[in-house]
C-alpha cells in the first residue's frame, strides 16, 4: 500500500510520528512552504499539500490529514476524478479523537483502515455511509477480506449500492470460493441465487471464476498448469496464457498460482510471468506428476522428461484434493502469435475446492484479556477490526463480542478443540483471508499462539501466511493487581495441568521454584478430573515455606462473579478452587497487611 499522511499544522506532530510506525502510512508531511527541514529529532518533510499531491496522487492508495475536514477538502477537491482512481482519503482531528474516513469507502478499502486506526489509537470512527447506519454489506469493498478481486465497471457496481441504500433486494450467485462471508449478519440480508436459479441482473452481484457478468467477486481458485519447450519467451506464454482464459470465459483474477514440472525452477518465461501477476509457482516431480491420471497423456512427453503429462497433471496436483480439470491441455506456438518471440507452451486449467491466497491472508493471534473487554490493548482491537474472521472457543468470544460488526463472522469450537481451531485459521488464512485466532488473558501464556506457532513451523516460508501475535493483559496480573504487588520481585507461574507436561516434570518445576524463593503463581489449579495436583503441590510448598505464608486465591477476574480470598497457606479452601481460578503463593518475603498483598522489592531498606 502507497500511503502517506499529511499534517496541517504543527500541532499535528506527534500524531505524524505514530502514523509513520503503522503499515498504512510510508511517508509523513507537515504542511509549509519550506522543503526537507528537520523537527526535532525526527524527518518530516515539509511541503505544500498541493505540490505533495501534484507529485504523488496517481500512485496513492490512501492519504491521511490531520486537520480540519473543510481545509482537507478544498485540498484535494481539484485532484478528485472518479471512485475508481482516486486514493481513499481519512481526516483526523489533532487530538486523534474523531477519525472520519472521508472519500473511497469501498474502493480503496478505505473503511476498514479508518477503524484500525481508530482502534490503534482510541479514537471514535464518524461514518455518514449507508452501509453502517444499517448494518449493510460493503458490496463493492468486503470481497477484499475474503482474498477476492473484483471486476465491473465502478458505476455499475455504484447501482447496486444505490439499490442497497434504498433498501430493495440484493441477490448473490456464488458459484466458487469461500462462502463464510454469508453467516455474518450483514451477508444474511443478501438473498442467495442457485445454481440453476433465474438471475435478476440489475440487482445481482456474482461470486465466480467468469468474467461474463457486469458485477463480480472472483476467488482465487484456478490453477495453471504450464509445460513449455526450453526458453520459451514470457510474451508467448502470456499471449497464450491470456487467450486461453477469454476464449474460455475464465477470469484472470481467479488465478491462483502456477504449476509446473521441478525441472523448469529456472525457465526464465515461466518465473517472469508469476513475478509480474505476484503469484506463486508449485514445482512437482516426474514421480508426483506420473501417479495422476490425466485425460491426455504424451508419450512424447513420457520420452523426453519421465512423465506422460505436465501441464494437466500438474495444474490437477496444486489444487489438491476435489479439485476438477476446467480445460484440459492446449498447445500454442509462436506462429500463434507473430508478435512473440519463439518457443511452445502447454496450458491447462484446474479448478480447487479451496480459494489459495496465502500473501493476501493474516492470523492475528489475540489475547483476549481475563473478560471485560476494558482489558483489551488497543493494539488488539486494531487487529480485531482487520480481520473478517474470529475464530475461538465460545465463551471467550461472546465476551468480546460487542466489539464485532455486522459484517464479521465468529467460528466458535469447543473447549478442548485448540489444534482444530488452529488448522481451521491456518487453512482461511492460505485462502487469503485475515483471521483471529482468540484466546483468553495473554496467547503466548498457556493460550493458542505455541500451538499455532508449531503448525506454522511445519509450512514452507514461502507459502506461509503473514503471522501477528498481539499481547493481551493475563489473568496473574489483574489478580496481582487486584490484591495489591504480590509479583514485585521475582515471580514465575507454573500450571497444574498435566494433560500435556508429565507430573514428575512440574513437581521438578515447583521444587525449583520453591529453592529459588520465587513468588509461585498456579494456573489450571483444579478440575473435576484432576483433584489431586493441588494438594499434591501445596504439600510441597509446606515442606519449604512457613505455614502462615499468605496466599491469594481470585476467581473469574476481569469478568462479572469476580471475587479474591486471602489465605495462608495451610488453610487454603482446597474445595472452593476449580478451573476459573489463579492461586498466588507468596515467597518468604511476601505480606498481607490490611488487605494488602505485597512482595517488596528492597527499596526501604536503602
Amino acid at each position: 500500500m502507497e500511503g502517506i499522511a499529511i499534517g496541517l499544522s504543527s500541532n499535528s506532530i506527534e500524531i505524524l510520528k505514530r502514523l509513520q510506525k503503522t503499515e498504512f502510512v510510508k511517508e509523513i508531511y507537515l504542511a509549509s512552504s519550506s522543503k526537507n527541514d528537520v523537527i526535532g529529532n525526527e524527518h518530516i518533510k515539509e511541503q505544500k499539500p498541493r505540490e505533495i499531491l501534484l507529485e504523488k496522487w496517481q500512485e496513492l492508495d490512501l492519504i491521511i490529514f490531520i486537520g480540519s475536514i473543510g481545509a482537507s477538502i478544498r485540498i484535494i477537491n481539484s485532484f478528485l476524478t472518479s471512485k475508481d482512481q482516486d486514493p481513499g482519503v481519512i481526516v483526523i482531528d489533532r487530538k486523534c479523537s474523531k477519525i472520519v474516513p472521508l472519500i473511497g469507502l469501498h474502493h480503496s478499502n478505505t473503511r476498514n483502515i479508518a477503524f484500525q486506526i481508530c482502534n490503534l489509537f482510541g479514537g471514535q470512527i464518524i461514518e455518514t455511509n449507508n452501509s453502517n447506519d444499517q448494518s449493510f454489506l460493503n458490496l463493492d469493498s468486503f470481497g477484499n477480506q475474503w482474498g477476492w478481486k473484483r471486476s465491473g465497471k465502478i458505476q455499475n457496481w455504484s447501482k447496486l449500492v444505490i439499490k442497497q441504500a434504498k433498501n430493495e433486494e440484493i441477490f448473490c450467485k456464488q458459484l466458487s470460493g469461500n462462502s463464510l462471508w454469508k453467516t455474518s449478519e450483514a451477508g444474511e440480508i443478501i438473498n442467495q441465487i442457485f445454481e440453476k436459479e433465474t438471475e435478476k441482473p440489475d440487482s445481482t452481484f456474482h461470486v465466480s471464476i467468469f468474467q461474463n457478468h457486469e458485477n463480480t467477486w472472483h476467488p482465487p481458485v484456478l490453477w495453471i498448469g504450464i509445460g513449455c519447450e526450453r526458453n520459451t519467451s514470457k510474451e508467448l506464454i502470456a499471449n497464450s496464457l491470456k487467450n486461453f482464459l477469454q476464449s474460455s470465459n475464465l477470469a484472470q483474477h481467479s488465478i491462483a498460482g502456477f504449476a509446473t514440472i521441478d525441472i523448469k525452477k529456472d525457465e526464465k518465461g515461466i518465473i517472469e510471468i508469476a513475478e509480474e501477476n505476484n503469484l506463486p509457482i508449485k514445482f512437482f516431480t516426474k514421480e508426483d506428476l506420473s501417479k495422476i491420471i490425466v485425460p491426455n497423456p504424451s508419450s512424447l512427453v513420457q520420452k523426453e522428461i519421465g512423465t506422460s503429462s505436465v501441464a494437466e497433471a500438474s495444474c490437477l496436483l496444486a489444487a489438491g484434493e476435489e479439485s476438477k480439470l476446467l480445460k484440459e491441455k492446449s498447445i500454442f506456438k509462436d506462429k500463434d502469435f507473430p508478435s512473440s518471440k519463439s518457443g511452445a507452451v502447454t496450458i491447462a486449467i484446474a479448478e480447487a475446492k479451496n480459494q489459495y491466497y496465502p500473501a493476501n491472508g493474516e492470523i492475528h493471534i489475540i489475547g483476549s484479556g481475563p473478560g471485560d473487554i476494558s482489558f483489551l490493548t488497543n493494539n488488539t482491537r486494531k487487529a480485531l477490526s482487520r480481520c473478517a474472521v474470529w475464530i475461538g472457543y465460545k465463551m471467550y468470544l461472546d465476551l468480546i463480542k460487542p466489539l464485532k460488526r455486522s459484517d464479521q463472522v465468529f467460528i466458535e469450537s469447543k473447549l478442548t478443540e485448540e489444534k482444530e481451531r488452529c488448522i481451521k485459521a491456518i487453512k482461511l488464512a492460505e485462502q487469503g483471508i485475515k483471521v483471529a485466532l482468540i484466546s483468553s488473558g495473554e496467547s503466548g501464556f498457556y493460550g493458542m499462539a505455541g500451538l499455532l506457532l508449531e503448525l506454522l513451523q511445519r509450512i514452507k516460508k514461502e507459502y506461509r501466511p503473514y503471522f501477528e501475535v498481539h499481547p493481551g493483559i493475563s489473568s496473574v496480573q489483574l489478580a496481582a493487581a487486584l490484591s495489591g504487588a504480590p509479583l514485585m520481585n521475582d515471580f514465575c507461574s507454573i500450571s497444574l495441568s498435566d494433560k500435556l507436561t508429565p507430573w514428575c516434570v512440574i513437581e521438578k518445576r515447583i521444587e525449583g521454584a520453591l529453592l529459588g524463593d520465587f513468588v509461585i503463581a498456579l494456573f489450571n489449579p483444579q478440575s473435576i478430573e484432576r483433584n489431586w495436583q493441588l494438594k499434591s503441590a501445596i504439600d510441597l510448598c509446606l515442606k519449604s515455606r512457613q505455614r502462615d505464608t499468605p496466599v491469594l486465591i481470585a476467581r473469574q477476574v476481569g469478568r462479572t462473579n469476580q471475587s479474591k480470598k486471602f489465605f495462608t497457606l495451610n488453610t487454603i479452601p482446597l474445595k472452593e478452587i476449580d478451573m476459573l481460578s489463579i492461586v498466588i503463593i507468596g515467597n518468604s518475603q511476601t505480606t498481607l497487611i490490611d488487605d494488602i498483598f505485597l512482595t517488596p522489592r528492597g527499596y526501604l531498606q536503602n
